[in-house]
């Protein structure tokens, strides 16, 4: 098959596909992926859900990315990051942890709604664009395989698996494993929450490769207090990794209700 029969046949593809798509969208409307009521885009959000998302932009802790409540003028670090800390380098999220992005995240997690990995990760390739140009590695924070199991999909793996697409960095799923199944994290003090997930995380030996000498994105959906992802980030830097940032959605940030 020559050169114009072949670009007709793909104009002719993609002509159909328009068409299927715009049948699709007569019989069943795009609605926003928080308020189910029309909006203009699939799988995203209308105005007024945009309009109240709470966005986390600078001026921010470069380490933790916890906003500042006014802007002194250069890069700065949190009293937070300086007297604790993390075990990762830096982290990133969309939004503060409250209203929309709770409900969204809940039922991305929760509510068997995997779809709406869709409508996150294009927010969190977004904010965290540098992040991303800079890794040389894509990884989601994994479940224990009998969460895996009983959720049926890790929300974290499809967040990964879509911002990754979206820059064009490498994934890899099966790098860092879970080997513990820890108890749920909520109510616990700040050593209670380190002994939980002390071990919970192993960079099998025949993985180590993928990880030496390489700077690695951990994707999750919130970042509470930092201890899974900092226990993952310790694997990872057992396993020789040079670097470690943190993208998330939604982050707690200290002093919200």
């Amino acid at each position: 098959m020559n050169g114009a029969p072949r670009r007709f046949l793909v104009e002719a593809g993609r002509a159909a596909a328009a068409v299927g798509r715009s049948f699709a969208d007569l019989v069943w409307p795009p609605v926003c992926a928080h308020c189910q009521q029309a909006t203009a885009v699939p799988s995203g959000l209308c105005a007024g859900c945009w309009g109240r998302l709470a966005f986390i932009e600078r001026p921010y802790c470069e380490r933790l990315g916890t906003p500042f409540a006014i802007d002194i003028g250069g890069p700065l670090l949190s009293p937070e990051a300086i007297a604790n800390p993390p075990d990762f380098d830096r982290a990133r999220a969309v939004a503060r942890y409250d209203d929309i992005a709770r409900a969204l995240v809940h039922r991305c997690k929760y509510g068997d709604q995997a779809h709406l990995a869709l409508t996150l990760a294009p927010m969190m390739a977004a904010a965290g664009a540098e992040l991303l140009a800079e890794a040389d590695l894509v990884i989601p924070v994994p479940l224990h395989r009998t969460r895996l199991w009983r959720r049926r999909y890790n929300q974290a793996a499809l967040l990964a698996r879509a911002a990754a697409e979206r820059a064009g960095r490498p994934l890899a799923l099966d790098v860092l494993l879970r080997r513990k199944r820890t108890a749920p994290q909520v109510g616990l003090t700040r050593s209670e929450r380190a002994a939980n997930l002390s071990g919970a995380f192993v960079v099998p030996p025949g993985r180590r490769p993928m990880i030496e000498g390489r700077r690695i994105l951990l994707i999750d959906d919130v970042l509470t207090t930092g201890a899974t992802v900092g226990a993952a980030a310790k694997a990872l830097r057992r396993a020789g990794a040079t670097g470690i940032d943190v993208l998330t959605f939604a982050r707690v940030v200290p002093g919200d209700a």
